[in-house]
């Protein structure tokens, strides 16, 4: 059995640490898989990211159902989160977001973002653009029905991220901290590779390069996790 306490409490963490990184605003939003439950998970209530405490936390099942709502207010978009749950089992946290740095990498036709700094070498060499007025025409742009979900976890394969036309992305991985470093650094590289691009050419990182990467010790993820969590102030709550 898992340690559900701590993981919820770590939900709260997740949510501070993406608001004070700049990787949410008043928008966006985290959830974890049920370590125990894998037909489960758990998102915030409709709150701002900042401002999430433990008691806005909803167990849902893979419907976006809620288990027990207790009147709380949810956020539309939880389709994401269980569609890609339920497309990939190897899941266990989704990030939705916003960063105003990673959308005009989503409605460009000539340039796609891809990794250029080391640290960045999670979110993969190819980030694919999922567009909703593809197969649903006009529409808000919100994933608020389970078969937009569908498609956009269709469009997300088996990556780590998916840029939404328009709107933002959405990140996968298999833990919590690994969701939560991803998100920043691709935010932090769309940004540099925006610089970049006014300079010329760039060099990208290989596949080599990214897989050799992805040997690197989880432990750095656990040390960024530490300093974000108290630069957010969320390790003092």
């Amino acid at each position: 059995m898992s340690d559900l306490n701590e993981l919820l409490r770590d939900l709260v963490t997740a949510n501070r640490i993406l608001a004070h990184e700049g990787v949410v605003d008043a928008y966006g939003h985290v959830s974890f898989r049920h370590p125990d439950r894998p037909d489960r998970f758990f998102l915030s209530g409709s709150r701002s990211p900042e401002l999430v405490t433990l008691d806005d936390l909803i167990e849902y099942d893979l419907e976006c159902q809620p288990i027990d709502q207790r009147g709380r207010t949810m956020y539309s978009e939880r389709p994401i989160h269980g569609a890609i749950y339920q497309a990939r089992p190897d899941v266990n946290s989704v990030v939705h977001n916003h960063a105003h740095e990673v959308i005009p990498f989503g409605v460009s036709k000539t340039v796609r973002l891809r990794p250029i700094l080391h640290v960045a070498a999670g979110i993969g060499s190819e980030i694919p653009v999922w567009d909703i007025r593809e197969k649903f025409g006009d529409t808000n742009l919100l994933v608020t029905k389970m078969d937009q979900g569908h498609d956009l976890a269709g469009a997300l394969g088996p990556r780590s991220a998916v840029l939404m036309r328009g709107h933002g992305c959405a990140v996968a991985a298999q833990s919590l901290h690994e969701a939560v470093h991803k998100s920043v650094y691709l935010k932090v590289n769309a940004k540099l590779q925006s610089e970049a691009m006014r300079f010329g050419e760039i060099t990208y990182l290989s596949d080599g390069e990214i897989a050799e990467m992805s040997k690197y010790p989880h432990d750095s993820k656990s040390r960024a996790w530490e300093y974000w969590a108290e630069r957010s102030g969320a390790a003092r709550v």
